[in-house]
């Protein structure tokens, strides 16, 4: 009887530890994916700032309470044509910029598109509307919140004027060219999916941009870390 009581406890600790080991696989699987988004937002902000000719001003950025980075965006179709993406956003905390938060991007446009292009989309966040939106379930940009194209390089006068008027100012980069864009009619969401693999089931954008609920594992925290070179003002408390 003893025997057969240590050959089941056995036989439950193996099929324990197997659960636990395709658990952590799995987890490992889900969270690559989030990882390589975080790094591709990094990599075009990078990229972008580290020409301030042809960049996002300075002054912008220091001014913005949230920024969005959506890379390698496709749009394409045949009549009616699709926009459809994946991004990260991090806003700014008392302790720096938060950790990030996941985001889908879509839209439709109607034309005659043939072929298909990738588009880094970016978005700065200037005020406390244009952040709400994003930490809202979902919204539009162009009827839920107002977009403008955002000035590219040293436009010192019109970053000084679109600062005090505008919610979201958004940017465009394909094939090299980095330039204001404004994207109307886009909707923005929150990828359920991603935040569910890094943060865990029912944590909200609001939560982890806002509210600082949550502790990013250090394997995401490219995009927030790229925002920390070139800005690292902290968000007033």
């Amino acid at each position: 009887m003893k025997s057969r009581s240590m050959i089941g406890m056995a036989a439950v600790l193996c099929l324990t530890l197997t659960v636990s080991t395709v658990t952590l696989a799995q987890a490992k699987k889900n969270l690559k994916d989030e990882v390589e988004q975080s790094e591709k937002a990094a990599k075009v902000f990078r990229e972008i700032m580290g020409t301030p000719d042809k960049g996002i001003p300075q002054e912008l950025l220091e001014s913005a309470e949230c920024v969005a980075v959506f890379p390698q965006v496709i749009k394409a179709g045949f009549i009616v044509g699709g926009r459809g993406g994946r991004g990260v956003a991090s806003c700014r905390t008392a302790a720096g910029w938060s950790a990030p938060a996941y985001f889908n991007l879509g839209g439709g446009s109607i034309g005659l598109q043939i072929g298909a292009s990738s588009t880094d989309f970016v978005m700065l966040f200037m005020n406390k509307d244009g952040m709400n939106s994003l930490l809202s379930d979902e919204f539009t940009l162009g009827a839920d919140a107002s977009v403008a194209a955002g000035p590219v390089g040293r436009q010192a006068g019109a970053s000084t004027d679109l600062k005090l008027t505008a919610q979201i100012l958004s940017y465009s980069r394909s094939k090299g060219l980095f330039a204001g864009l404004e994207l109307k009619g886009v909707v923005i969401k929150p990828d359920k999916d991603d935040m569910r693999d890094v943060y865990g089931e029912g944590i909200t954008a609001k939560e982890v941009l806002k509210e600082n609920k949550v502790t990013a594992p250090v394997s995401v925290r490219a995009f927030p870390i790229a925002l920390g070179r070139f800005s690292s003002r902290m968000a007033e408390r």
